[in-house]
Order: structure tokens, then C-alpha cells, then sequence
């Protein structure tokens, strides 16, 4: 490793991974000179992101080890659902230090849901006392496709008025209003990605690290697939990637979907669905997360469509495993129970190939509500601290005077 390659920004990511934690295997692992490896730390120490910690002895001098400061700044994220919203603060390892969660009707539009959304996160600062100086980014979860570098969703069927909004822009000016400024440098970094996408980062590295392939489903209003592929989210070209809620059932073409096709899964077997066929039933329900509801109070009725939404679920998720080859399937989202986790495992391990599903866990989400918050808090992180964004900070904080002494 040389040049560039060797910067700042790149130990810093040995650092986290755990790679090299200590400045001797720093040296080894990048080629560097003593002087220049110090050099380097000393930039991150000054800019705060790294701490010093006591290794383990084995007989000699405990050895002087290295790690990533997840204290020294906070991230404001937020989880969007249809008719309820969830944002947080959280430390820079996805602990979630304050949480509120109320209405929040996405068909209300862009507008009215991200200003309610900017009050909530001034709230929160208040409630933990922190200044806002200390945010270093926000992460968004919508429940529509994204096109992520551009952060605009692109043809949400089920968010009305959403589609190439100017969402980070606008944003920043409600934050502005109700927060205030206040960041290293530049704007306020805004990060946006669909729910499902985040949900699996959130739970493939809080629970699953080591699996290279890693699948999570999201069942709620809608039905969508995030997945993780070498501890990355796999997006697509534009954003689409995940998008199973609108694969057709060759068996329903009377039902139409809301994006306008017929036979769509989502409008068959979503929590949107059920709670059409419960209303129907005689059992008002207004969207999946009343569903769940029911679910929850053992509704018999809500326990057979929701076992049979399994079912078709996973008559899809055969050709999801079978191409992906993940070790781990996810189930979460307010259908995620032990009706629509045997539905899924029913078809299965009935059609998928014994190969397929042999080393294959199909799991419910231990993240449960905060799986959303999670992968947003870990999608900023990843972001800012990558190693060529995090050398332009630096170098952005050491133009403006704000790196402190280093620590002795």
C-alpha cells in the first residue's frame, strides 16, 4: 500500500475493521515509516475520531491499541413508514441514545413530512442536551426506490408527491429552520436510501458480520428486499435492486397493484393486502400496521392471511435464494411473526433445491422497530468516514483551524 492509499483516511479504515489496530501493525500493513504512520495519527487524534485504549498483555507491556472514537459526534436518522415515523439520535456505532415516534401520514407529502420530521430532531438534541455542532450527518429510510447519490426517490408507488423531490435540499432548509446550522464544514450531509436496504445493513452487521450473503424482506404496507453482498448494500444501477413487492403472480391477474400492474405480490400479499381482505372480512384494518396488531392479539383471521402471505412470499423468495445464494434470510417488517415466518419456510424448503437452502438460516428480525435506524446511522458512518472523504474533511477541518492540539 502506497501514495494515497496510505493516507489518513486509510488507516482510519484499518482502524475500524479491525484490521490493524496498533501503530507497529499499522507500519506492517501499509509499508510506512514510523514517523509517517504517527504523522497520520496524529490527525485523526486532532480531529477527535480516534481514542486510545490498553491492549491485552500476553507477559510484557500491554500493547497501546487503537480505536475509532464512536463518541465524538452523533447522527440524526429517521425511519419513514406509510402512516407512522420513527427518528432518532444515535453515537457513531448505531447505539440509539434518544428515540420518538409518532404519526407521520407519508401521503401527506414531502413538505409536511420532512418539516415535522426537522422539529422532531430538534427535540431530541434538546432532550440529550446535545448541540447541534455535534451532528455530523443525517440518514433517511423511505419506504419508496432511491436513487442514492442523487438522494431522490424515483416512482414510489406508495408516496404521493415524492417522486425526483429535491428531498436533501429541502431538508437542509427545514433542519436550518428548526435546528439550526452548525457543521464542520459545507452543508449538513443528508443521506437517503429505501427502508429495506437499511434495514438489512442494519441487521447484517449487528447480528450477521461474517456472512457474505445476506438477504432481508421487508413486509409491511409494501413487500421489499434489501441485500448485503460483502458488507455492502447491493443497489442497482439506479436504485431498483431489492424491488420484489412488484413481481407478478401468474395466478392473479384480477388484482391490481397500486403501481397499475396487475397481479403485483405486494397488492396480493402485503400488509396493505391483508388488511383489505380483513376489512372485507368484517375486521376494520387500515394498513399493515394494524395488521400487526392483530397479529399480535391473535385475530384468527389475521393469522390465516398472514400464513398464506408467507406462502406467496416465499413462492418468490425461491427464485431470490436460488440466484443469490445468501446465508441468511431476514424476515421483518410489521408482518414478521411466526404465521409468515412458517409461510415463507413452507414453500421454501418445498420448492427451492436441497442445495439452496442447506446452509441457509430464515430468520425474524432480532432489530425489530429500530433495524431502519440501525442501517441509516451505519450508511452515514460508512459514508463520511470512507477513506477519501474522510481525508477531504481533513483537510477541510485543518483550513478552518478546527483540529485540536494532539493529545499527549
Amino acid at each position: 500500500m502506497a501514495g494515497n492509499q496510505a493516507s489518513a483516511g486509510h488507516l482510519l479504515r484499518l482502524i475500524r475493521s479491525g484490521a490493524a489496530t496498533t501503530r507497529g501493525e499499522l507500519q506492517e500493513a501499509t509499508g510506512l515509516s514510523r514517523s509517517t504512520v504517527g504523522h497520520r495519527l496524529d490527525q485523526l487524534f486532532r480531529a477527535g475520531w480516534l481514542r486510545g485504549v490498553t491492549g491485552t498483555s500476553t507477559g510484557g507491556r500491554p500493547s497501546a491499541r487503537l480505536e475509532f472514537d464512536t463518541d465524538h459526534a452523533v447522527v440524526l436518522v429517521a425511519d419513514l413508514e406509510t402512516r407512522h415515523g420513527r427518528a432518532a439520535v444515535a453515537d457513531l456505532s448505531g447505539r440509539v441514545l434518544a428515540e420518538h415516534s409518532g404519526d407521520l401520514v407519508i401521503a401527506d407529502g414531502p413538505d409536511t413530512v420532512l418539516e415535522r420530521l426537522a422539529r422532531w430532531f430538534g427535540a431530541l438534541l434538546d432532550r440529550t442536551g446535545l448541540r447541534p455542532e455535534r451532528v455530523c450527518g443525517v440518514g433517511l429510510s423511505v419506504p419508496g426506490p432511491v436513487d442514492w447519490e442523487r438522494a431522490r426517490l424515483v416512482q414510489p408507488p406508495i408516496m404521493p408527491g415524492w417522486d425526483s423531490y429535491a428531498l436533501r435540499e429541502r431538508f437542509r432548509e427545514f433542519y436550518a429552520e428548526h435546528v439550526g446550522a452548525g457543521h464542520e464544514s459545507g452543508p449538513l450531509p443528508v443521506f437517503v436510501d429505501n427502508d429495506a436496504n437499511l434495514m438489512a445493513l442494519g441487521e447484517q452487521r449487528t447480528h450477521h458480520p461474517d456472512c457474505r450473503a445476506f438477504v432481508f424482506v421487508k413486509a409491511s404496507t409494501g413487500i421489499g428486499a434489501g441485500v448485503v453482498v460483502d458488507g455492502e448494500v447491493y443497489r442497482g444501477i439506479d436504485g431498483g435492486a431489492g424491488d420484489i413487492g412488484h413481481i407478478r403472480l401468474h395466478d392473479r391477474p384480477d388484482v391490481v397493484c397500486m403501481c397499475g400492474s396487475p397481479g403485483c405480490l405486494a397488492a396480493v400479499a402485503s400488509g396493505g393486502a391483508i388488511a383489505g381482505q380483513l376489512t372485507e372480512a368484517g375486521v376494520p384494518t387500515a394498513s399493515g400496521f394494524d395488521v400487526r396488531a392483530h397479529l399480535t392479539a391473535g385475530q384468527p383471521d389475521a393469522v390465516r392471511l398472514t400464513r398464506r402471505a408467507g406462502q406467496r412470499v416465499g413462492e418468490v423468495l425461491v427464485t431470490v435464494v436460488t440466484l443469490l445464494n445468501p446465508g441468511v434470510l431476514v424476515l421483518g417488517g410489521d408482518l414478521a411473526s411466526t404465521p409468515f415466518l412458517t409461510g415463507v419456510r413452507e414453500l421454501l424448503y418445498q420448492r427451492a433445491m436441497p442445495r439452496t437452502t442447506a446452509n441457509l438460516q430464515v430468520l425474524t428480525s432480532d432489530l425489530g422497530d429500530r433495524a431502519g435506524l440501525v442501517g441509516a446511522a451505519s450508511m452515514v458512518v460508512d459514508h463520511l468516514y470512507a477513506p477519501d472523504r474522510a481525508d477531504a474533511r481533513l483537510a477541510a477541518l485543518s483550513r478552518t483551524g478546527a483540529l485540536a492540539a494532539v493529545p499527549q
